[in-house]
């Protein structure tokens, strides 16, 4: 008995699946591609391969991103990829984007009310800047508290900068959407979220941890810049 085909569409034909089924396999070659060429630019980022949704479209692809700096983890990201050869309602094209940030910040900072706008510019310029086209954004910018009580009462409260967004990425070509700039991008976005030094050209960033300093420095025409818990 031949293997189910759980992944198909029932309303592909076998030509058109042959062709979706080579689409997904470019843009996971193109997803892997940007992930080497993240490594050679960062290395305080890992990644690793996540099981994906399978609820949100035929074909999916997860990795996950862990940014440490001298052993201490600062940061991190989940980078989803969706594929669906008829498109979905809110999408641009078969494939949409759906990317995650953490990092921590100083409770007084996460009070900053333009940290929603600035860090929502850190993914924006990053796409821009890796010329990865793309249409259809959204998201959202989350400042979580966290507070202990009982026996944890003695302890810190931590805040944390979260982002969550989608996009589609505009094809280049026929054959590759160049999903390789869109993980490149997602993984600045995620440093420079994590105070990490060098951001590309045009990129709001901070000093790296060791190195940030507790006053607030204008980001860009009057804008204040976020710090990060220390």
């Amino acid at each position: 008995m031949p293997p189910p085909r759980a992944l198909r569409p029932a309303t592909v034909p076998d030509e058109g699946h042959r062709a979706a089924a080579s689409a997904f396999r470019v843009a996971t070659a193109e997803i892997a591609a940007g992930i080497e060429a993240s490594r050679a630019v960062r290395p305080e980022v890992s990644f690793d391969s996540e099981p994906p949704p399978r609820r949100l479209a035929p074909e999916a692809v997860a990795i996950a991103a862990v940014v440490e700096v001298d052993g201490e983890e600062i940061g991190a990201g989940r980078f989803v990829l969706l594929y669906d050869p008829a498109g979905q309602e809110g999408w641009v094209g078969p494939f949409r984007v759906i990317a995650y940030l953490r990092a921590a910040l100083e409770p007084e900072i996460a009070a900053d009310p333009l940290i929603g706008q600035v860090g929502w510019s850190w993914l924006i310029e990053a796409l821009e800047t890796m010329q990865a086209g793309y249409a259809a954004p959204s998201g959202s910018v989350t400042r979580v508290v966290t507070e202990g009580f009982g026996t944890k009462a003695d302890e810190p409260a931590t805040t944390e900068f979260e982002m969550r967004a989608s996009w589609s990425p505009a094809a280049e070509s026929q054959d590759s959407y160049a999903l390789d700039r869109h993980v490149t991008a997602w993984v600045d976005a995620l440093c420079v979220a994590c105070g990490m030094p060098p951001a590309p050209p045009g990129v709001a960033q901070l000093p790296p941890p060791q190195l940030r300093s507790p006053q607030l420095r204008p980001l860009r025409q009057g804008q204040t810049r976020p710090r990060h818990r220390q």
